[in-house]
């Protein structure tokens, strides 16, 4: 994600960048910051992929019903509590060389065992006492490897957690079919989570997680897992993507407001875990800004649609965007190696970083509105989950030239753009 491109001295041959530029995905990618260059995941990710120019979703209107759309606002799930921390999603940095446990999982079998960063100090969503979904983010910053927890209590040297998966952040595999992770859709929560540093530097370039309170049985790639209230394909599932529409005129909001609201358009929100309608996550930091969360919540949640991003699966087991240079082989976005196996279920219908907190973290979260849905047309792209999941009661194809472009760079640049390809896996 956050790696310089080199260009290619072959032949006048179009430079690496220039010819990604073509191609569907993020036109960079930040790093963790504190973590010594380690990326969100490659700029070649689906969370970093361009959706302001795929179709809507045959079910956006049925989606959105659901979700109270009509009448109901967006919520920013983070900012000032009045308490000792802001509340929201925290994480933390640490070094390879930080002591590791492994927790009892209530999920142990859709859970990487480990070990992990975790200690008596690791900010806790919502504080060290809180109840909840207790999240708990660590990324090694010598391995660039995140750690991710639901329902993590530290019990005295005990470790315990509802459940736990692992990322490698310079990868794209996404975790085996139906598998949680630390959230419903089976996906990491750093990635999509909002930040502070990256609002104040003027660009957003990913998508946003958000929560719906009720979803369907089934989940969109890249999700890989349901806690849905009904089988009905009315009902949002996971993965679901949605994306402001570029209709939607932000020229009268602040300039901070603007740059999520541009992310919003560009990257869109993804559906990842249930929970009050239309709340999305940012980190728990201190800097948030009032007048910034304000507007926000102003932001009709009609001015959205739900996007069909179909196209841009290249392979059902990785998050790489379709058009983007392969990873090596082995490479990828989950380091869990397990002897278990699970049956991949059949898809049902065809689909046409805030500065890392370093000190233990008391965070307080609001008490989420609960709002009335009404059952208001099948997933594309979804498959069928019937096993293996959680309670429900938790909280455009590429171009003519992006192809010749791509062809291009292929072709005898294949020694001088290894470097960039490869990527390490840790072991």
């Amino acid at each position: 994600m956050g790696r310089a491109r080199t260009a290619l001295r072959a032949g006048g041959a179009l430079t690496l960048a220039a010819g990604l530029a073509l191609l569907p995905t993020g036109a960079g990618a930040s790093s963790v910051p504190g973590a010594g260059g380690c990326p969100v995941l490659p700029s070649d990710n689906v969370w970093h992929a361009d959706v302001s120019g795929l179709p809507v979703n045959a079910h956006s209107g049925a989606w959105m019903g659901n979700m109270n759309g009509a009448s109901a606002r967006l919520h920013p799930d983070f900012g000032p509590s009045g308490e000792a921390m802001p509340y929201g999603i925290p994480y933390t940095v640490v070094a390879g060389s930080h002591g590791k446990v492994r927790p009892t999982f209530d999920y142990a079998d859709e859970s990487d065992p480990g070990p992990y960063p975790f200690g008596p100090e690791t900010p806790i969503e919502g504080g060290q006492q809180a109840s909840g979904d207790r999240h708990a983010l660590m990324v090694d910053k010598d391995a660039c490897v995140l750690y991710e927890l639901y329902d993590a209590n530290w019990n005295n040297g005990q470790p315990t957690a509802g459940s736990g998966a692992v990322f490698d952040l310079r990868g794209d595999n996404l975790r085996p079919a139906t598998w949680t992770s630390a959230d419903a859709a089976g996906l990491p929560i750093l990635p999509g989570l909002l930040r502070l540093d990256e609002v104040r530097a003027g660009h957003v370039d990913h998508a946003i997680r958000f929560t719906a309170q009720r979803t369907d049985r089934s989940y969109l790639w890249p999700a890989r897992h349901q806690a849905g209230a009904a089988s009905d394909p009315n009902l949002p599932p996971m993965g679901a993507r949605f994306r402001l529409k570029s209709s939607f005129d932000i020229s009268r909001y602040r300039a901070d407001t603007q740059v999520i609201l541009r992310a919003f358009k560009t990257y869109g929100m993804l559906l990842a875990d249930n929970g009050s309608n239309w709340y999305f996550q940012g980190t728990a930091e201190d800097g948030w800004d009032n007048g910034l969360l304000d507007e926000l919540k102003s932001v009709p949640a009609s001015a959205f649609e739900a996007v069909d991003e179909s196209s841009l699966m290249a392979d059902p087991n990785s998050a790489r965007v379709k058009g983007a240079p392969a990873t090596s082989p082995g490479a990828g976005g989950s380091t869990a190696t397990t002897s278990r196996t699970r049956a991949t279920p059949t898809p049902r219908v065809a689909g046409t970083a805030t500065t890392a907190l370093q000190q233990p973290a008391t965070t307080v979260a609001p008490t989420p509105t609960t709002a009335e849905s009404t059952t208001t047309t099948s997933a594309q792209g979804s498959t069928e989950v019937a096993a293996g999941s959680r309670p429900a009661s938790r909280s455009g194809h590429p171009t003519h030239a992006a192809l010749l472009g791509l062809a291009v760079l292929l072709a005898g640049t294949v020694g001088t753009s290894a470097a960039f390809l490869a990527r390490r896996r840790r072991e």
